[in-house]
């Protein structure tokens, strides 16, 4: 079986996840979604082409990322985000919507707010921030998709997962878990260092070992994770702050992903078109992880274990003083090392040149990694990996099939080859 036929067997088999209509006229990829008196929702757009199949293949997978960020910050912004009435908006009005047009509720969860502004007193404006990005990400791409007559992907059916608990929260299904979250935090050390690249083989130390470890949420389960304590920063209890900086950590996580799959998949499209919109929306995920590997470096020392609260997973974890000159991962080490503070200092936010492509070139400040080579299958690996999508395979191991659908996009963008079909 060649390419082109194994490229349609999968898709054939996840056909009813994907809006589709008639075949767009010389585009091997079936179509836009009608309205309901038979006009296709967007006409296709003449201007600049019809899509390639690794191009519209590419587009599909990123949509569905979108999709899923959208529905991650949506939740930090339900419980985190700026609103009036935690004096958290300013003179700007919060005009957070949906892809639908319908308000979004925010800032549910005032201790919550408050441990997230030891990080910064802006995080809950920035949070909202973020979140409308995402929202726009998705729907921009959905629609450029259908303008072409190409396949855009439906996930709703997959939005089964429980919301927070916490009051206000809308009981609606969601598809990202952020309650057991096991965060990958090398994304710190990576950007420090000064002589290693991911795209060269190397590997990194974490900045929160135990964040790597067990399973920790990042926004609080109900209310019993908002805890109250006068004696502490803000009036915020221990346990609250270390959801709130594990949220931090996490947001980075989530945006240096993006920062770095624009250019990498951009390496593959064919359309010039297609191009420009990869290199106009990479950028804002990279704005996004600068400011907050900023405010997740503004952690405080503490440690907390998860136990005692509905849905407690056990897991403990400890925010260490990045500032010390002490490696985090090396539990022997007693005096303060100045080679192990280049590593982990909390203001050396600016990406540090490193080797690219070959040594003898030498070091460049670059986003990192950009090697296109099984870049969206990568991708997803680390959000699975997250733990973002546990609830999608049951106890006894079985799949609701969005694992699956998630694959085949991320092998189809992976396949796809400038100037190819």
């Amino acid at each position: 079986m060649n390419k082109s036929e194994s490229i349609f067997t999968r898709r054939a088999s996840r056909r009813s996840f994907l809006a589709k209509g008639s075949m767009a006229a010389g585009v091997a990829t079936m179509g836009v979604g009608l309205l309901g008196d038979g006009v296709p929702a967007f006409a296709e757009d003449e201007d600049s082409g019809s899509l390639t199949r690794g191009d519209a293949a590419i587009l599909r997978f990123l949509q569905a990322l979108e999709t899923i960020e959208a529905d991650l910050w949506r939740q930090y912004s339900e419980l985190g985000g700026a609103s009036a009435s935690s004096g958290t908006a300013g003179f700007s009005p919060i005009d957070l919507k949906d892809q639908n047009g319908n308000p979004i509720t925010t800032g549910l969860a005032a201790l919550y707010i408050g441990g997230l502004q030891i990080l910064d007193s802006d995080m809950p404006q920035y949070i909202v921030d973020n979140t409308d990005d995402e929202f726009s990400h998705e729907s921009f791409l959905k629609n450029y998709l259908l303008s072409k007559g190409a396949d855009v992907v439906d996930l709703s059916r997959f939005a089964t997962l429980s919301p927070s608990q916490v009051t206000g929260v809308p009981n609606i299904g969601r598809l990202t878990n952020l309650t057991q979250l096991t965060v990958d935090t090398t994304w710190w050390t990576r950007y420090r260092s000064d002589s290693k690249n991911p795209d060269l083989g190397d590997s990194f130390e974490q900045a929160i070992p135990s964040l790597a470890t067990g399973q920790h949420t990042a926004i609080p389960r109900t209310n019993a994770d908002l805890v109250a304590d006068p004696s502490q920063q803000g009036g915020v209890g221990i346990h609250t702050q270390a959801i709130a900086f594990t949220a931090g950590f996490h947001f980075g996580f989530i945006e240096q992903g993006g920062s770095s799959l624009y250019p990498s998949l951009a390496q593959r499209v064919s359309n010039l078109e297609v191009l420009r919109i990869l290199l106009s929306i990479g950028p804002t995920e990279t704005m996004h992880f600068q400011t907050w590997q900023d405010k997740a470096g503004n952690a405080l020392q503490i440690t907390d274990t998860d136990t005692g609260f509905p849905g407690s997973t056990g897991a403990t974890v400890s925010f260490p003083n990045l500032n010390a000159g002490i490696d985090p991962n090396n539990p022997s080490q007693v005096n303060p090392d100045p080679t192990v503070a280049d590593q982990f200092q909390t203001n050396l936010i600016m990406p540090e040149p490193t080797f690219f492509l070959k040594k003898k070139f030498g070091r460049v400040s670059i986003i990192r990694p950009t090697e296109t080579r099984g870049a969206a299958m990568g991708a997803l690996q680390g959000l699975i990996n997250d733990g973002l999508f546990i609830g999608h395979t049951s106890k006894s191991g079985k799949s609701d099939g969005f694992l699956e659908l998630l694959r085949d996009l991320a092998k189809d963008a992976d396949e796809a080859t400038r100037g190819g079909a």
